[in-house]
């Protein structure tokens, strides 16, 4: 199922980038979001977690010369670190009720490349739209 989902996902996100010209939020990102469409928190997270690491990459390039592979190391370290923080520090605490985890340790960080690059709100509704497209193909499969 997960071999599916990243196969529809490339070429549904490229077919995507090639007629609309916005990013779905990386290469694999809308395949793994198809995965986890019935746990919406889990998007919602990762979601906020590439917000947090464009806000850092934003406030890092005025210090810092980012751009190309740089930026998308940078993000992809910055997400890895955030989800690292959130597991660890954030979701072990006992009056956090609700379940914080986010979709994998690279999505954040490609989703938030994909931010910088092209503006927050294309990326998360071509990502939005990719993903959907993605997780009715893989119903139809089955």
């Amino acid at each position: 199922m997960i071999v599916e989902a990243l196969l529809i996902g490339l070429v549904v996100g490229f077919l995507y980038y090639e007629f609309v010209g916005f990013s779905p939020g990386g290469v694999v990102a809308p395949g793994y979001v198809a995965l986890f469409i019935l746990h919406p928190t889990r998007i919602i997270m990762t979601v906020v977690i590439s917000l947090v690491v464009v806000g850092i990459i934003r406030i890092l390039a005025k210090h810092l010369l980012l751009y190309g592979r740089r930026r998308l190391l940078v993000a992809l370290l910055l997400g890895f670190a955030i989800k690292i923080a959130v597991d660890r520090w954030i979701q072990p605490i006992p009056s956090v009720s609700i379940d914080l985890q986010s979709i994998g340790y690279i999505v954040p960080g490609l989703i938030a490349n994909e931010m910088h690059r092209q503006r927050i709100m294309p990326t998360l509704a071509s990502l939005g739209i990719v993903s959907v497209l993605v997780y009715l193909i893989l119903l139809l499969i089955r």
